[in-house]
Order: structure tokens, then sequence, then C-alpha cells
């Protein structure tokens, strides 16, 4: 997706006016416009320059977001900073300056008989003239809203800003029309007449209009710049500095001349520059910017570490692997702006209302205008309904209302280690049904530990550990390693052994000291020793729990047995046990046997057990399952890419600082499954605060537009003042955004407010198709791997036997689509039903 800045936007109408243009483009195939952050992101092979010219043309501008700016941290930060509220703040103060004259003369004198200089107190045309200079002023102060409203009508779409002018303009000038009338009341010695039209000027509503749109652009401004603030807290962590050592000497460099292959140093207190591998040196690094994890994780040599780390205690030298763009810090900002830059779901029926919305206001206005007049309203009253129409319509918080969630939403998630990598995970995540959860790594630690150790009778703990570190010492396997992880946890050397032999039936085999050890499995112990049936109730109610059950011998006598497990992590049962509360069905994927994965499963807490998968099985697993409910699957983002791109929601957990995991919509940097429900909840918080800010906004117009057309006087009595409009739509927007900023506020980990989510049946979609020239089950195979490649076919069955397939689709698909898809491997289709 490449990145455009653009200029000019206002309103929902003017993204839909861009959208629109851009997507009119050869070889455009996906565009998206924040009004948040005034960014585009634009899929396809379109030339940079036609994508710029379609924007100009449609009246906006657009550049090319820089490399620099993508590629250091500092260069970002510095295009997040707020610009826009400082100028707003400006115009406003002296808006209110001039506004402030204005409504002492037209209000204090006109109605209430305030004192005024003489030179003005005795000639009512002076006093419009001074109306008329200092509504001028304030127009001009305020120009840019014609400029861009005008500028759009003129180009046929208009937005936000055509309202503000239309609605000022025709109170300038039908005020200007009203002082010269005045005048010419006068010039024909009509005093009274004359001094009658004071209260025809609507002056001082066309600048209060400006200054009260003018207030709410700034406060809207100014909560659209707090929604960045994760975004820019990130940036900040980001040293603008770096150590490097070259040739044996310090030297400080500005971050942006660091290579990778760089040596830098980096002291107790510091920030890491740049993603590094440690040298030498031992130190515990704070990755909580990064990771939201607050304790610090202990580095030495050959570790890795993440710029924007702390360094908390020890001088540590590392070789600079990612800098720029590349760095871990660059890699989860770029990802934050490019959710930012995507449009959700949901965010698509704004849109569709934005199309209209504008062109339907105005048209609105005249009608009320019209019919006003029809019924013998005066023309200033008439044209006042009218205006209030135009002034209190707000399309800016429909097109605010979900892309200042989602900014807030996403940020949130990245401090806490929570990526999200598109507007459409960040929404959809939250309607998750079913979770497929890896068990190895994902619900365990993925490593084996050992778990239990049971001496014999005649034996010790200590004899049995040091014997079997001595034997298992010689060994690779991944059990090995545990029992030699734990002897080393004990302060345990392993003995030098001779004769060692991995044997056959999974057993090992060696010499300590003379007398022979033997160490394996139950099989392998029973044939070179007696095994006590206490020994073997314990071994076997070990292997019931899931462990595996060690047994050692020397010379021809059990020393006891040592159980291995893959330790569950200590937060799984607990992570479950939350998705669980949440309504969501918890499954585990595993290749183990039915009877270990049962135990592990239990422990687990997890709802049901899929045993004997294989990892190139687990996409056919997620397929069936999606057929149940919405799927979510968990993995580690390698092994598990088909299944994580096959489920609904693909969540890659323990990312660490590989978070550009191109199969996940989700990226978990931790190793805590906690982090799962806790994705699901800020999605849910973040979907929830979205239909609030859109039901305020569609509420809002659906109520201040009668209002403003006088729907209510005549049942009511409501009649709305102009100056009133205005001032409801500058804080329309105001409470929009604000609503969003709560969310900063929300804890993804407190699960007090959890609910269970409601339970859409999912729509199946199938076809049954008639095949021929099927003739065996290799056949089958290319038939099902055809229809199966298509984004639309959740799961192909064919049968040789019937000559027919049966589609489970998971979208509407053309019966030409599927034809051709199985014609292309030769063979012919009869019919699809």
């Amino acid at each position: 997706m490449k990145q455009y800045n653009v200029t000019g936007m206002s309103c929902a109408a003017c993204v839909a006016r861009v959208e629109k243009a851009v997507s009119k483009v050869p070889g455009v195939t996906g565009c998206s416009v924040s009004l948040l952050t005034n960014a585009m992101g634009v899929e396809g092979t379109a030339s940079e320059e036609a994508i710029i010219h379609a924007v100009e043309e449609a009246g906006y501008g657009a550049s090319v977001k820089g490399a620099a700016q993508a590629a250091a941290p500092a260069a970002g930060e510095d295009a997040l900073a707020d610009r826009e509220t400082p100028v707003l703040k400006r115009r406003l103060l002296w808006s209110l300056g001039f506004l402030a004259v204005l409504m002492y003369i037209s209000m204090g004198h006109v109605m209430w008989g305030w004192p005024l200089p003489e030179v003005l107190s005795r000639n009512p045309v002076a006093i419009g003239l001074a109306q008329l200079l200092l509504t001028g002023i304030v127009m001009v102060i305020n120009q840019k809203f014609f400029i861009s409203g005008f500028k759009s009508l003129f180009h046929g779409a208009p937005n936000m800003d055509t309202l503000v002018a239309l609605g000022s303009a025709a109170s300038f000038l039908y005020s200007t029309y009203a002082l010269f009338a005045m005048a010419d009341a006068q010039a024909l010695g009509q005093a009274e007449h004359a001094a009658h039209y004071l209260h025809e000027f609507y002056f001082e509503s066309a600048a209060m209009i400006l200054t009260l749109i003018t207030v709410g652009k700034m406060l809207e401004a100014r909560s659209k710049g707090k929604t960045t603030d994760a975004l820019k807290s990130l940036m900040k962590l980001s040293p603008q500095t770096a150590t490097i050592l070259r040739d044996g000497i310090e030297e400080t460099v500005a971050i942006g001349e660091v290579l990778a292959g760089d040596v830098f140093v980096v002291r107790p207190g510091e920030n890491i520059p740049v993603d590094g591998v440690v040298l030498e040196g031992h130190t515990a690094v704070n990755e909580s910017a990064l990771t939201g994890e607050s304790i610090p994780v202990d580095k030495s040599e050959g570790d890795q570490v993440s710029a924007a780390t702390v360094n908390q205690s020890g001088y540590i030298r590392c070789r600079a692997t990612r800098v720029g763009q590349d760095t871990t810090l660059s890699q989860i900002i770029k990802m934050v702006g490019d959710a930012a830059a995507t449009k959700a779901p949901i965010a698509k029926v704004a849109d569709r209302v934005s199309g209209v919305f504008v062109p339907a206001v105005i048209s609105i206005a005249v009608v009320t205008t019209i019919i006003w007049l029809l019924v013998g309203e005066g023309f200033g009253n008439a044209l006042a309904r009218g205006i209030s129409v135009l002034v209190i319509s707000c399309p800016c918080a429909l097109g605010l209302a979900t892309p200042v969630a989602i900014m807030v939403g996403n940020g949130m998630g990245a401090r806490n280690g929570i990526l999200f990598k598109t507007a459409v995970s960040l929404e959809e995540t939250g309607k998750t049904e079913i979770v497929a959860l890896d068990k190895t790594g994902t619900i365990t630690m993925g490593e084996p530990r050992v778990t239990d150790v049971l001496p014999a009778e005649d034996a010790d703990e200590d004899t049995l550990l040091r014997l079997a570190c001595a034997l298992e010492s010689r060994s690779e396997h991944p059990m090995a390693r545990a029992v030699m992880r734990y002897a080393g946890e004990k302060n345990m050397a392993p003995e030098e052994v001779s004769d060692f032999e991995a044997r056959p039936g999974n057993g090992l085999k060696a010499v300590l000291a003379g007398e022979k050890l033997h160490g394996g499995n139950m099989e392998y112990i029973s044939r070179q020793c007696d095994v006590d049936e206490s020994v073997r109730k314990q071994a076997e109610a070990l292997a019931a729990e899931g462990k595996t059950p060690l047994y050692f011998s020397r010379g021809g006598k059990l020393l006891g047995v040592i159980a291995v497990a893959d330790a569950m992590k200590q937060d799984s049962p607990e992570a479950i046990r939350q998705m669980k509360n949440m309504g969501i069905r918890v499954v585990m994927l595993t290749g183990d046997n039915q009877h270990t994965a049962e135990a592990v499963g239990k422990q687990a807490g997890v709802d049901e057990v899929i045993a004997g998968v294989r990892p190139e099985g687990k996409e056919q697993v997620i397929r069936q399952l999606k057929q149940k409910g919405r799927v979510a699957m968990v993995g580690d983002g390698i092994n598990d890419a088909p299944a994580l791109t096959r489920a609904d929601i693909g969540i890659a957990i323990g990312a660490g600082t590989d978070v550009a995991i191109d199969s996940a919509d989700v990226v978990l940097m931790n190793s805590s499954l906690m982090d799962v429900p806790a994705a699901i909840r800020l999605s849910r918080a973040t979907l929830r605060n979205i239909h609030q800010n859109l039901f305020w906004a569609f509420f809002y117009n659906s109520i201040g537009i009668p209002l403003a057309a006088g729907v209510f006087i005549g049942l009511l009595g409501w009649k709305l003042n102009p100056m009133f409009g205005a001032a409801a739509m500058s804080l329309s927007s105001f409470c929009v955004v604000s609503n969003a900023l709560r969310l900063n506020f929300f804890n993804l980990r407190s699960d007090r407010h959890d609910h269970k989510a409601k339970q859409r049946k999912r729509k199946v979609l199938t076809r049954t198709m008639t095949i021929e020239g099927m003739m065996c089950p290799h056949c089958e195979k290319r038939v099902r791997k055809a229809l199966e490649s298509l984004p639309q076919v959740e799961s192909a069955e064919p049968s040789f036997e019937s000559g027919t397939c049966l589609v489970t689709l998971n979208a509407k698909v053309a019966d030409e689509v599927l034809k051709a898809a199985v014609e292309e491997e030769d063979y012919p289709v009869l019919k699809i039903d």
C-alpha cells in the first residue's frame, strides 16, 4: 500500500469525493482515505503522478509520504505534530475580538440601548455600516471556509465548509440588502421605516456562525491531536543519537548514520538506539515500550535487543542488525499508521450517507426557505430557517465517528504489545466465536521441562538425577535437554560415560564406573530390569496427566522415573477461562495422541481437543471450524501460517521483534495467552465506541435538521436561531472525538465487564457440482485443490464414485468461476446445483 498526504479535506463528504476520484484511476485496486490523519492508502499499479493528478482535479492537494518520514521515528513524530490547533487558536482569538464589538453594537445597543459614540448612535445607517465592516473582517479572518466551501461546490462535491460558507454568505448578503434598503428609506426621509431595518440585520449571525464553527474546529483539532498520543509517545522513545565504536574509539553520531553491522555501546539508563544482538556484557532491559510488559528481561551475549527499549543495569556492546525503517519500533509505527489509513467495514455506512449528505442538506435548506415564504413568513425569517438548516447539519461527526475510535484503539493496543494490522482486523477480532489454539508454544512453553523426580525404594533423588544427567549428556533429544537443564539448575555437572549408544526402541545405553546405565520408556527399560508395580502405577498416573515418564536403571536395578512434559504457561488456564466467559468456544489443536492431548486440554480448561493434527492438517481443521462460527486461530505465525491465513482472524503470538508476520491479522509481541482475551476485549470496546459515535451523529442530524427547519414551531413553539445552530454543529464533532478518547481509560486486562457476545448463526452456502472424468482419488485431489484455491471456497469434497463435488462457500461466487476452476484441470462440469 502506497501512502499519500491529502490536504484540503474538512469532512466525510471530502473523503468520499477523494476516494471516488482516485478509484477511477486506471490501475487502482483499492483506496482508503482517513479524515483523522489526512492520509490516503492506495493499492494497485497506478503511477504516483496519476493519483496526485486525480486528487487535484477533485479540488484537493496530495503528496507522497516521504521515505524519511517512514524511516525515522523522529520524522514521523514531526509529521504527527498538531499544527492545526495553533492556527485555529489565532483565528479564533482575532474573530472573538471583532465579534465582541459587533455583538455590543447589534445586540447591546439595538436591543438593550447600550451607549454608543454619537457618530453611530444618531445614524442607523452608520450602525449598519459598522456591522458590515466588522462582519467583513471576521469573514476575511475565516476566509478558509469560503475558499474551501465554494471550491468544493464548483467541483460538484459540496462539503461541510460549503454549508458554513453558504449560511454565512446568505446572512451577510441579505443583511447588506437590508442596509441598502435602510439607506434608501433614510434618503427618502422615512426615519422610522429606516430604523425598522436594524431588526432585519443578520450580520451578527454571519460572524457568529464562523466564530462558533472555528471554536468547534479548534476543539476537534485538539482532540484529534490527542488520538495519536500513543503513537507519538512511542516515537519519542527512540533516541536521536547512538554511540558507535569505530577503530576502538567511541563516537556519538545521529541515529540516521547508524548502519547495519555497526558496533554500538549502551550504558545503564540509556535507550537502545537500534535493533541489534549483544556481543558483550550482561544487563536487564525494560521492553515495556514495545511489549507492555513492565518486568525487565535479562540480556547477555547472543540475545536480541530492540530500539526504544531501556538498558537498566549493565554496560553492553552490540552489533546493529536492523536500522532505520527496519527496526521493530519503526515497523510498529508503520503498522499502526497503515491501520489508520484503512477503513473498517462499519465506516462504509457513514461513507454512503456522507456522499449524499451535503447536497441533501442544501436542498432541504432551499425547500425550507421556500415553504416558509409560501406560508406567508417574511423573507428575513424564512431565510433564517434555511440558514439554520445549513449550519446545524454536521457531516463531520459522521466522518469522524469511526476513524478516531480506530486510531485510539490501535494506539492503545500498540502500547500493550497488541498490534492490529488493519481497521478490519480491529473490528472483526471482537466478533470471534471460536478460538483455535495451537498447543505447543501457545498454551504450553514449547519446550520440555522436568516436572517430577520419583526415585525407586533403594535409591535417592540425587543419585537418580546424577546418573540420568550422565546418561543424557550425550543425547541430542529434547527430553535429554530437559533433564540436563534441570540438573544444571541443581548445580550438577554431568559425569563422563563411555560406550554410549542410542538403542532402537526409545532407549539409551552407556557405561559409568564399570556399571551399565540404561534409560528410556517402559517397553525398553522392562527388558533391562524389573519394574515394581507401584512405580508402574505412578508412571501411568503421570502419563494420564500428559507427562512423559523416563525410566533409568543401573546394573540391572531400577533407579527411578523422571517425568518430562511441555509445561503449561502459568497464565494459560486463566486466559482460556476469560475467553469462555466471553462466550467463546476454545479449541486446542495438537499433534499429540488423544490420551495425552485430553490430559493437557483438561488441565488448560478448553472446550474441545482435536488431537493428531499435523502442521499441514491445521488449515483443514480451521475450514471445518469456520462452518460453526467465526474463527480466530492463535499460533506462532511460522508453522501455522496456512491456518492463520484461512481463519477469519489470524493471531500470531510471541512475535517478539518479528512483528511483520504476513499471515497474521493481529500480532501479539508477548508469548502470554492473556493477550488474546485482551485483544478481543479491546476490539469489542472499540466497536462499542464506534456504535455510540455513529448513533450520536445520526441522532444529532435527524433531530437537529427538523428543529432548524422549524418543524417544531407549530407543535412545541421551538425556534432555532442560526447562531445556536452553529454552536450545536461545533459541539457535535467535539463530542464524537471526546467520546473516542474515553478508550484511553479502558482497562483491557480487566474481565469485570466481560459479557457473552450474541452468537450469530453463520449462513452456509453450498453448491453441488456434477463433474465428468474423475476416475480415482488422485482426480479428487486435483479437483479439491483447484476449488479450494478460490478465496470464496471454504471446502470442497469431491467423490469420483458418484461423480459429484460438494462445495462449501464463505461468500457468494458465480457458477462460471467454479466451473472454470475445475475445467482448467480438464474435468468437464455438467451442471451446478
